[in-house]
């Protein structure tokens, strides 16, 4: 399918790996020239040395920088110049109990994971009402819908995000500019093996057994692969998808057992 973006231009935060670098492998894909950021510059120009080779006709700039800090911000922003697509990506806080968690803790976690997005948001979607063309989707989680105990920091943050784009979307969606969330469940990416030890270690179980019994708690019987989000994003930033406004598409093999 043609999505018809080529020519566009997108920002693709922490983009180095995980789903991130996903989203960017499609867009590319999709004719899309990008600016990608991360914090490490060795796996950052790796990454995209390798869309390049997916798509030689387009650019692809680095910035190599902490995106969850205004310097980080302006960079990236100034590098990438006039956006037509915002992929807003953060790595999530760590998991823990939310009785050990001082306010130090909360404000990183709402720093990164809920005012970054919001700040490019507030950045980029004046100038894509005035081209008449914008897609902003934010990552987010699979625990927007279904809270993870042990993932407070992430849960609180996250969901502040989605309730302020549920506002913001529907002013701009006349624009032709549309703000959704992807939301994943269980992908195979570092943060969740990372997440794996805390979670095997509180269960007495071996990493290895956890992995088994999580994977098996998930209808399609297995995590998910990063390369299946980056085509989800990619659509979600296509002109076929201007009639999709606010939403949040949770991309997470049926384990999310609601019916809405």
């Amino acid at each position: 399918m043609d999505l018809g973006i080529s020519g566009r231009n997108a920002l693709v935060c922490a983009a180095s790996k995980g789903l991130g670098r996903a989203c960017a492998e499609h867009l590319a894909q999709a004719g899309v020239n990008l600016t990608i950021t991360a914090r490490g510059a060795e796996a950052l120009e790796a990454t995209a040395a390798h869309i390049r080779s997916l798509n030689p006709a387009i650019t692809v700039k680095t910035v190599v920088g902490d995106i969850t800090t205004p310097e980080g911000r302006a960079q990236a922003l100034d590098t990438a110049g006039d956006l037509d697509i915002l992929i807003n990506n953060a790595g999530g806080p760590p998991p823990g109990n939310f009785r050990d968690w001082d306010r130090a803790a909360w404000n990183a976690a709402l720093e990164a994971n809920m005012l970054t997005p919001i700040d490019l948001i507030k950045a980029t979607v004046d100038g894509m009402i005035a081209r008449k063309f914008g897609r902003i989707v934010n990552i987010t989680s699979g625990a927007v819908k279904a809270p993870i105990p042990v993932l407070g920091l992430s849960n609180g943050a996250r969901s502040g995000l989605t309730g302020f784009v549920a506002g913001v979307a529907r002013e701009v969606a006349r624009h032709n500019v549309t703000i959704n969330g992807l939301l994943p469940g269980r992908f195979l990416t570092d943060r969740l093996t990372k997440n794996f030890d805390y979670e095997a270690q509180k269960a007495g179980i071996t990493v290895d057994e956890h992995i088994k019994r999580s994977s098996s708690t998930i209808p399609a019987q297995r995590f998910g692969q990063a390369t299946e989000f980056g085509a989800a994003c990619a659509f979600l930033c296509s002109a076929h998808a201007s009639y999709i406004v606010g939403q949040n598409l949770l991309i997470d093999g049926g384990a999310y057992p609601g019916t809405f």
